[in-house]
């Protein structure tokens, strides 16, 4: 078993912004978060680790409640 990475760990982390926000080009508000959702899922199964995913929900979950 893992644990969820919480530092910085993708390398040329700008570089990867514009990837992801260029990924988003052309499409509407709701592709756009259609793609994000698929990304997502996509991600959660190659990870596979139900704990890490599980430690990975409640710190989004929590940062999102705390930025409301």
């Amino acid at each position: 078993m893992s644990a969820l990475i919480r530092t910085p760990n993708i390398p040329d982390q700008d570089h990867f912004y514009a990837e992801l926000i260029n990924a988003q080009r052309q499409l509407s508000d709701e592709q756009a978060d259609l793609m994000i959702a698929k990304l997502a899922l996509i991600l959660c199964n190659h990870v596979g680790d139900r704990q890490v995913l599980r430690e990975a929900m409640t710190l989004a979950r929590e940062n999102t409640l705390a930025c409301a």
